[in-house]
């Protein structure tokens, strides 16, 4: 993209921008499009081809999924007349369509996610989850410190949380499982631990105050979230100065049927993925090793992050 001539030409489709509009609120795949915008899959691929090209739009492939966002080092003009664009046509019928066939692809999505976890509340530590073996979390657990202030975020029933609390001062379990919540409340309730607490919540937006917790934890919770990065800044804030995060996820691997199957947003992360989560949320002293790898087919592997919030 050369000049702003450039950029208003790019602009005057407007499937295009009915596209950049849509990119500008969040990253979505090639079939999001299509049934937010009920066009057929050819003119938003070819459409997002030529906005790939002129710079404005990256794509990510997800196994056989390809995701489309906005680029992130658009020029200031480029942004400023791109948000104008936008901004003049939300008045619209169709821009008014497009927001709520966006909202409902967004709920769609959350719905998936909480359906596989309702469903396997009060069975999860008795069936197969990708990543969640023993030999891994007792890496993880290797790394705790007694009588401190935990938020397990994204902990499911709690199996981690469950060790945890017989010596931490407060566990604090996150899930945005309603069936979940309830599930880990009587666990913890007929375990007897009165300082593991159940909260139903969301990772990207904890409901918890800045610098309350001294070590967050996000066992196989990452590949569940929308925008991991969000709920890796979420970590960050959520800390105490000199607190440390860990997170146990899944590397990246090629299992299509894990979506169907568990619910999964991501087919894992790799390690330098999960390194740059971190640092851009602000951690320091980052580290990702592979602590697990599973014997069976399709030989998931588990990766273990690291990081400590600075101090001041």
């Amino acid at each position: 993209m050369n000049s702003s001539w450039d950029t208003l030409k790019t602009l005057s489709d407007s499937t295009r921008l009915r596209l950049l509009s849509l990119l500008l609120k969040e990253e979505l795949s090639v079939a999001e499009l299509q049934e937010i915008l009920g066009m057929a899959q050819s003119r938003i691929s070819s459409q997002l081809a030529l906005l790939r090209q002129a710079g404005f739009v990256t794509d990510r492939r997800e196994g056989k999924k390809a995701f489309y966002s906005l680029c992130t080092g658009l020029a200031p003009k480029q942004l400023a007349l791109l948000r104008a664009a936008c901004e003049s046509v939300t008045e619209l019928i169709e821009s008014s369509e497009d927001r709520e066939n966006l909202d409902r692809i967004l709920q769609k999505r959350r719905r998936v996610s909480e359906q596989y976890f309702n469903l396997i509340a009060g069975k999860l530590g008795k069936h197969h989850c990708p990543g969640r073996s023993w030999e891994a979390l007792g890496h993880l657990a290797l790394r705790l410190v007694p009588a401190i202030t935990v938020a397990d975020l994204g902990a499911g029933e709690g199996l981690v949380s469950q060790l945890i609390a017989h010596r931490a001062e407060r566990v604090w379990c996150i899930d945005n499982s309603l069936r979940m919540v309830k599930v880990g409340t009587g666990l913890a309730k007929k375990n007897g631990l009165a300082n593991l607490v159940y909260k139903l919540g969301d990772i990207e937006q904890v409901p918890l105050p800045d610098k309350s917790v001294d070590l967050a934890i996000l066992s196989q919770a990452l590949h569940h979230a929308n925008h991991p990065q969000t709920a890796v800044n979420e970590a960050h804030r959520i800390l105490n100065p000199g607190g440390q995060l860990l997170v146990l996820d899944l590397k990246e691997h090629t299992f299509e049927k894990a979506r169907e199957l568990y619910g999964d947003l991501w087919l894992g992360f790799k390690g330098s993925a999960l390194h740059g989560f971190l640092k851009k949320a602000g951690f320091s002293k980052v580290e990702v090793e592979t602590v697990s790898r599973e014997a069976s087919e399709p030989h998931f592997e588990t990766l273990l992050a690291s990081g400590v919030k600075a101090g001041n």
